[in-house]
């Protein structure tokens, strides 16, 4: 019989066993302000997670990743393979910011607002607590025999579990497919959608057995980010710390500190950790020792924020510096990033153009003409159908483009091939040089050219 409460030490993981076995950790619930604060921001992170698929922008959903038809819809900006550089200004920005977020205020990302948490503590083990009671209970019927109440739990939490994970694995589809496709795919039997019914059930499979049984393992071991506080971090950034100065000695006798020594804090810790250990890796910054070593100093009638949100500077006594080399650093460079990415999205346009010489040889020469060919591709991002203007512009006069059209209809999120014939007399041919093509939208606004280089034989050598 396993022990009903371990014992944390900061030189080994609580969640392994002596035998080197798990040790699944059932965490108390807390009540206080950080809970309730973090509650209703996991639930609001929640809604907008379900509700993005259904907010039209611009005729698509707020955030749509079209990836049978490489197009990617983000808040009405419509991306196209031919814009992907200008997706390394956003995944870069988003993880600096995150470093920036973590050199100020520790590791809020991941008690607040990680899918993993926000999903594992709002919602999978609600349901837990709802089914199996509180943590006390949960490690009484983890250790009683199997009766047939305890198989009936088993088969309902789990049950529930699996339609969660079914659930939250069909609103990631419907990110990559609409949910108009998502509906009618579920519509149509298994086989006509393999390799989607495929992905959503091993999508689902993987969350079942994460939210079920890997869960602050996860954390621990897979996760690369807890690895880093020793780099993103400094003993000026926020964490949550127990005040030792207050708390020692721990007891309930004469003289000693606050500390009662109740390991509520540890009851409560999702990842098994004893945060009077100080700061480690385990710790996701989640708040729950918090509340709840503050609920029992409400109890005692003792002052609160024994364990608290502070820098490691100011549970010692010493001053916490927000402005400091790091975050002024930080700080510019992220602005250095985000002037780089506002420019770069100021060049996007709904309308691009291609020029790509056709295979075979660079040029060909008959009846006196030097002849270059090429494949013009108008690509339209917006959502209507739209009318382009075309214009050839070269600073060779002669040269001619036989059947070039002035204007080009392209239907709504889709591309036109045109083929582009370029000729020029060979006798009056100066060598290679450089042409332009101009495209105008039929609404106005600014407009886009290329350039490509019409090429002959070398005049020199010429006959």
């Amino acid at each position: 019989m396993k022990e009903p409460l371990k014992q944390p030490s900061r030189d080994t993981l609580t969640t392994v066993n002596r035998d080197g076995s798990r040790y699944f950790l059932h965490p108390a619930d807390t009540r206080g302000l950080f809970t309730m604060l973090r509650r209703l921001s996991g639930w609001g992170l929640i809604a907008l997670y379900v509700a993005l698929p259904w907010i039209p922008v611009n005729g698509h959903p707020a955030l749509f990743l079209d990836v049978a038809r490489r197009q990617f819809h983000i808040f009405g900006l419509t991306l196209v393979p031919q814009d992907m550089w200008l997706a390394f200004f956003i995944v870069t920005g988003l993880g600096f910011f995150l470093f920036y977020v973590t050199s100020l205020f520790g590791r809020v990302w991941c008690g607040w607002t990680c899918p993993q948490t926000v999903f594992l503590e709002h919602v999978f083990r609600r349901v837990e607590r709802l089914i199996d009671g509180d943590a006390l209970a949960q490690r009484k019927l983890e250790q009683a025999p199997w009766t047939p109440g305890k198989v009936i739990r088993r088969a309902v939490k789990h049950g529930l579990f699996v339609l969660l994970a079914l659930l939250v694995a069909h609103i990631a589809l419907s990110y990559f497919v609409s949910l108009s496709g998502l509906y009618a795919a579920m519509q149509q039997a298994p086989w006509q959608n393999a390799g989607l019914f495929v992905l959503v059930f091993t999508l689902a499979g993987a969350l079942y057995f994460n939210f079920a049984w890997f869960r602050e393992q996860f954390c621990i071991i897979l996760c690369p980010y807890g690895r880093f506080q020793s780099v993103l971090i400094d003993d000026h950034s926020l964490v949550i710390g127990y005040d030792e100065k207050r708390g020692e000695p721990r007891g309930k006798e004469d003289g000693s500190g606050d500390c009662v020594d109740c390991l509520r804090c540890v009851q409560v810790c999702p990842t098994g950790i004893d945060i009077r250990q100080g700061l480690q890796m385990e710790c996701i910054g989640c708040s729950n020792c918090v509340d709840a070593c503050h609920e029992v100093m409400q109890r005692l009638g003792r002052p609160g924020r024994l364990i608290r949100y502070d820098s490691l500077n100011g549970l010692n006594g010493r001053p916490t510096r927000w402005f400091r080399p790091r975050t002024i650093i930080y700080t510019v460079l992220l602005l250095a990033g985000a002037t780089a990415m506002t420019l770069s999205f100021s060049t996007f346009r709904t309308l691009d153009i291609g020029i790509t010489r056709l295979q075979g040889a660079p040029y060909y020469l008959g009846e006196g003409q030097v002849r270059n060919q090429y494949l013009l591709r108008l690509i339209n991002k917006s959502a209507q159908t739209r009318r382009f203007h075309l214009h050839l512009s070269s600073p060779q006069s002669a040269l001619q483009a036989p059947g070039f059209p002035d204007t080009v209809e392209v239907a709504a999120e889709s591309e036109v091939m045109q083929p582009l014939v370029l000729l020029m007399p060979e006798a009056g041919f100066p060598g290679a040089f450089d042409f332009k093509v101009e495209v105008q939208a039929d609404e106005g606004g600014a407009g886009v050219a290329r350039q490509a280089e019409f090429l002959g034989p070398d005049p020199q050598t010429s006959p």
